[in-house]
């Protein structure tokens, strides 16, 4: 078998190239996820709340402007380079132009809302340090030039080493006893070093930044391709963050602490539909070129699939949560675990609207997976607004469940286009198929 498989991987060495490629990506992601559930547990512990609240806020505050920092450019950056190497010098210009002036309009944004609220000094602080970032963000185009060559791992390695340099310095910070805005600096921190390794890798393969050019036609063409993307990343990140914002308009910053601790634990499986629906994506594309019924078959298969792992995810989390919360926050966080027993609901939701985002894309039907995201978004920011002030957190854990559920699963039935998609989410929520075959894939 071994010998086999190194045979294949010998006549395959395009493959054995982006699996390698990919191999980097993944031990980055794996790592930063044990490194935020380690050394990010007791920094929100020593932090408390209260604190962390205030930086949780500021995060989701900022967080809500990011997609006009990126533009949603990446990926289609990767796709002009990998077309024309020529246009190298004039792409990266072009795009670290966009995204610059992207990070432009946020920092006005940032200025304008600090004049007409009437948050803490240290919040506003926070806010700005963060908005500024942005602007160094930019350089991280680099990453979809190391994309495009398959030479993902200068990234990961850039990633990686950074990671454990700002979880020693966080440690530090906690072992003496620093007080928050060091805590804002590491992260600042973060951006910078990843964005200097980009520079020297970048360097280092014979390029340089002095060499970029901005030109107009270029980044037309650039927007006019990436609207979509802008508009769908906007929506996300209204959809995802809203809610913490709102706790603390509503509630104040020891509530947002609160709830963003439950909801960091709730949200750390999220990278596991992406990975499996990235990887199944081509053998269902495939399935379409050739056959319709056996097309359908590995979409149900694939729902079906991410119900299974939902629930997986959400039992363990629903029996243990209390002692959960109480060994990794300490008693002041005993209030999230019924944030995380709700939130955590919504795991099934968010993994089915992942394979989902597949289906839109294999049926070139991306803007009706907007519309639903736009519907999700609406509905959350309402039921914030009605739940908050008398459930509290309560309120908005329960409002992002019932959100996730019209994003991902109810919405696509309004429309006929996308309303098989509804049926076979449908028929893999009430385990349908299991039952009928008891195989999964």
């Amino acid at each position: 078998m071994i010998g086999k498989l190194t045979t294949y991987l010998e006549n395959n060495s395009g493959f054995t190239r982006y699996l390698k490629n990919t191999s980097w990506l993944m031990a980055e992601k794996v790592i930063r996820l044990l490194i935020a559930l380690s050394v990010g547990v007791w920094v929100t512990r020593y932090l408390g709340p209260t604190e962390f609240g205030i930086l949780s806020y500021a995060q989701s505050f900022v967080g809500i402007f990011a997609a006009l920092s990126s533009l949603g450019l990446n990926d289609i950056i990767i796709r002009e380079l990998v077309k024309s190497q020529d246009d190298h010098n004039v792409i990266m210009g072009s795009s670290f132009g966009l995204q610059t002036l992207g990070s432009t309009i946020i920092m006005v944004i940032i200025a304008i809302s600090i004049y007409v609220n009437n948050d803490e000094p240290l919040t506003n602080k926070i806010i700005v340090i963060l908005g500024l970032l942005t602007f160094i963000n930019s350089f991280t185009i680099i990453s979809s030039y190391f994309h495009s060559v398959v030479k993902s791992k200068y990234f990961a390695l850039t990633g990686l080493v950074g990671v454990i340099i700002s979880a020693l310095i966080k440690i530090y910070l906690i072992v003496f006893e620093y007080s928050l805005i060091y805590f804002v600096y590491t992260l600042a921190f973060d951006v910078v070093f990843l964005a200097v390794g980009q520079i020297w890798y970048y360097k280092k393969m014979g390029h340089s930044l002095f060499t970029w050019r901005f030109s107009w036609s270029v980044s037309r063409v650039l927007l006019k391709d990436a609207w979509p993307l802008i508009l769908s990343g906007i929506i996300v990140s209204i959809y995802m963050k809203i809610d913490q914002v709102m706790i603390k308009e509503f509630l104040g910053n020891s509530e947002v602490g609160i709830y963003s601790a439950a909801v960091r634990l709730s949200e750390a499986w999220y990278f596991i539909p992406t990975i499996i629906c990235s990887s199944l994506f081509p053998a269902i594309i495939n399935a379409k070129l050739k056959d319709d019924n056996l097309y359908m078959d590995r979409l149900q298969r694939l729902y079906n699939l991410m119900v299974v792992l939902g629930v997986v995810i959400i039992l363990p989390v629903l029996l243990f949560s209390s002692w959960m919360i109480q060994i990794l926050y300490g008693s002041e966080f005993i209030e999230s675990a019924m944030v995380l027993n709700i939130h955590i609901l919504g795991s099934v939701f968010v993994f089915l609207g992942v394979a989902n985002q597949k289906w839109f894309i294999s049926e070139n039907i991306q803007a009706y997976n907007i519309i639903c995201l736009g519907m999700g978004m609406m509905a959350n920011i309402l039921l914030n607004i009605a739940m908050i002030p008398t459930y509290g957190i309560i309120g908005a854990a329960y409002a992002t469940l019932i959100s996730q559920f019209i994003a991902s699963v109810l919405a696509p039935v309004f429309f006929k286009k996308t309303r098989n998609s509804f049926f076979m989410m449908v028929r893999a929520l009430l385990f349908v198929q299991i039952f009928k075959d008891r195989k999964l894939l």
